[in-house]
């Protein structure tokens, strides 16, 4: 079977990382071979670059420069990961990608749409993801779960509780404006029932 790109969307704490796992067991059982990548990140070039956009003080960049940041680690892991699995016909399931960008940068941060879009299409020359599920949370909740992980990559979850606020309504919009694409996940629930919901979508998106 030809390679797919699916990616995992949402807030701080949606719980992608360990929805990414049991999606990639879900596929693997069913005989495909699954690469699993994460952004900003995802490759050496791209991991390098992580560690100063997802470290430090909420305010150690504006947004221009974040997204410029977020780019060059983006273009990296798509030539360096994710092009590559794609062509041996293996499926790549993200932690992250161009959505975000749309909605960090953008919504969260004020960065004009127009001008993340024209970024975009320099870098992904209008490539994709063939599914994207956006894990939907409270804020609190996700914040909380966030909050729990500790470690040094707490800079985006340090934005004030509006900024996330604003995350999650651009998710939502994100979806409503490409229906084809994109599935909302209602993450308020246990990982079970996420890890259902997702596999059901994959399912039905893909006619496995």
């Amino acid at each position: 079977m030809t390679g797919r790109f699916i990616t995992l969307e949402g807030g701080e704490g949606a719980g992608k990382s360990t929805q990414i796992k049991r999606l990639a067991a879900a596929l693997e059982k069913k005989g495909l071979t699954v690469v699993t990548t994460r952004e900003p990140g995802g490759s050496p070039g791209a991991e390098e670059i992580r560690a100063l956009l997802v470290q430090g003080e909420p305010c150690r960049w504006d947004a221009l420069t974040e997204t410029m940041l977020i780019y060059a680690a983006r273009a990296d892991h798509v030539k360096r990961t994710i092009g590559p699995a794609l062509v041996a016909n293996k499926w790549v399931i993200s932690d992250r990608f161009n959505d975000s960008s749309f909605a960090y940068q953008g919504v969260g941060r004020g960065l004009p749409r127009e001008f993340i879009r024209r970024i975009d299409s320099i870098v992904l020359d209008d490539f994709s993801p063939d599914l994207t599920l956006i894990l939907d949370l409270d804020v609190e909740i996700g914040l909380k779960r966030a909050g729990a992980r500790g470690g040094a990559e707490q800079r985006f979850e340090n934005f004030d509780k509006d900024f996330h606020q604003r995350l999650r309504q651009a998710f939502l919009d994100i979806a409503a404006r490409s229906p084809d694409r994109c599935v909302v996940i209602d993450a308020n629930q246990s990982e079970d029932q996420v890890a259902a919901a997702i596999w059901s979508a994959t399912q039905k998106h893909f006619s496995l």
